[in-house]
């Protein structure tokens, strides 16, 4: 029963809405709890328990780490100068970590098991299989694994920093993991962002409902118009990409990454508006990325919650690490400022985006495409300086014009070029299209040999449904919020605009000709 359903739309979303209000405040935590657990099992059956299981393990790990630094504080109490407290702290400051560890390496070993085993296996196979073989099993995916395993191992972080006390209610831990629309695609949560509006039980309001409705529909408007009709177009010409070259191959690589966009962030629209029903504000995944000016700023605009995460859990624990610190200060003396910053840089980008190519897949492709951004944004900030410097002595202005939108085409480039690597087949086929691109160019030919895949009608549909949504982006990019002027419109008006989105889906989405829905991309990270 995925999102986009009429299933869940109009079904299972207003049943669980009319069962929430009917019931009791207090009770209303367990209604949403129940109605995650129920949707878990149309997608994973019976590894719902293992959703369970790690909400049960992430609590009682929380509420250990909590209990020893309780019984840190009493023992601390009991001591008579200041060397002993500061003994007694470090003493326990270990089994706290020790406790955070295993925490963490259970959560993420099981990941690793499901996701990544056969992958690393395969390849050590590969390697040694004249002397030994791994075995390769067969793992049943559970959905969303990636995604509150990440919740979880960073609620444990936090915890464990102090930033909040461990939850003493396992129900508050397991709602906050499986709430039901983000259990599939995310966005990445931390636990203050939704637990309490998640546990509170406000009754619903016709502010909330609007403002969640329209979200919804303008999420299915991405999806269903736009993204899944280039599905058609890209899946087309990456299935058949030796029979591609030059221009084609260019449009398959923006045409996959303008349907990745719409895919994601109208599946999210859709999460969010789901979650703001119930008065709870799920925080955002997109700002614009394709307003970015470079390869880091579109990072810290796509499916940002993933990049907060890495930012939060593993480049700064990177960075302020000793053997950072260490090269830090001694790099500083030896090599100068330059390449301190340089090697520091080289040590916290690393693992950030080795782990962000992992998490995305278990394939060659999916390292290649972090360590891809890796070495670009490491290069960034390796010219950052020289750069400034060249900027200043040719007189050029940082923020002309036409030095920003020179940055914006550079920026695309960046990322049409990644994104043919993560939708390729694998490694070597994203190269072989790759260095295609350079063959045989003629723009004239992609009118002229273009697939029967896609009609003219879908071309339209593509391309006003396009424009409409970059109109949005851009006008918000300027500070103008359409969404809400929309909502603090008179009645009228306000349901013309419900309508004629409604209507748009109906017509050349849900019903129109030759439409077929397509899954979502992100359910299987």
């Amino acid at each position: 029963m995925a999102i986009y359903t009429n299933l869940y739309l109009l079904i299972f979303l207003p049943a669980v809405l009319i069962l929430y209000q009917l019931v009791p405040r207090k009770a209303r935590w367990g209604v949403l709890l129940a109605a995650s657990y129920a949707l878990y099992i149309t997608f994973s059956k019976y590894l719902v328990l293992l959703l369970m299981a790690t909400a049960a393990f992430t609590w009682r790990i929380g509420l250990w780490m909590d209990r020893i630094g309780e019984e840190c504080v009493r023992k601390q109490a009991e001591c008579t100068d200041k060397k002993q407290k500061k003994a007694v702290k470090e003493d326990f400051q270990k089994k706290r970590v020790w406790v955070l560890r295993l925490g963490v390496l259970v959560l993420l070993g099981i990941l690793f098991y499901v996701n990544y085993y056969n992958f690393v296996a395969g390849n050590i196979n590969i390697l040694i299989g004249r002397f030994a073989k791994l075995p390769i099993v067969k793992v049943m995916f559970p959905m969303g694994i990636s995604f509150y395993t990440l919740e979880a191992v960073g609620y444990l972080a936090d915890v464990y920093w102090e930033r909040y006390p461990a939850e003493k209610h396992l129900g508050k831990v397991a709602l906050f993991l499986s709430f039901f629309p983000q259990i599939m695609e995310g966005p990445i949560a931390r636990f203050p962002d939704t637990s309490e509006a998640l546990f509170a039980g406000e009754p619903l309001n016709m502010a909330n409902i609007n403002e969640g409705f329209l979200r919804i529909i303008w999420g299915l408007f991405k999806k269903m118009i736009i993204s899944d009709r280039i599905s058609y177009l890209t899946d087309y010409i990456y299935g058949n990409y030796k029979e591609y070259h030059g221009s084609f191959i260019i449009l398959a690589a923006i045409a996959y990454t303008v349907q990745l966009y719409l895919e994601f962030s109208g599946s999210i629209d859709i999460v969010i508006g789901s979650g703001k029903l119930f008065g709870v504000t799920i925080p955002e995944n997109f700002n614009q990325p394709f307003s970015a000016q470079s390869a880091a700023e579109f990072w810290r605009r796509w499916h940002m919650s993933l990049g907060n995460w890495f930012r939060n859990y593993v480049f700064y624990p990177v960075t302020v690490s000793a053997p950072v610190k260490n090269w830090n200060k001694t790099a500083r003396k030896k090599y100068g400022k330059y390449w301190a910053m340089v090697g520091t840089s080289a040590m916290a980008l690393f693992p950030v985006w080795l782990a962000t190519g992992v998490w995305h897949g278990a394939g060659w492709k999916y390292l290649f495409y972090g360590m891809y951004y890796f070495v670009i944004l490491f290069f960034g900030e390796a010219i950052k300086p020289f750069k400034e410097k060249n900027y200043e002595r040719l007189g050029i202005s940082f923020d002309a014009k036409p030095m920003k939108i020179i940055r914006i085409l550079k920026t695309w480039v960046i990322i049409f070029t990644g994104e043919l690597f993560f939708r390729a087949d694998s490694l070597s086929i994203g190269f072989r299209m790759f260095f295609s691109i350079f063959g045989n160019f003629h723009i004239s030919s992609i009118w002229k040999y273009m697939p029967d895949v896609v009609s003219a009608g879908d071309l339209w549909a593509i391309v006003i449904g396009s424009i409409i949504v970059w109109i949005v982006g851009f006008l918000k990019e300027q500070g103008l919020d359409i969404r809400g002027k929309i909502l603090g419109a008179r009645t009228p008006a306000k349901w013309c605009v419900y309508y004629l989105i409604i209507f748009s889906i109906l017509l050349f989405g849900a019903y129109g000709t030759g439409y077929q829905p397509v899954d979502l991309i992100y359910a299987g990270f």
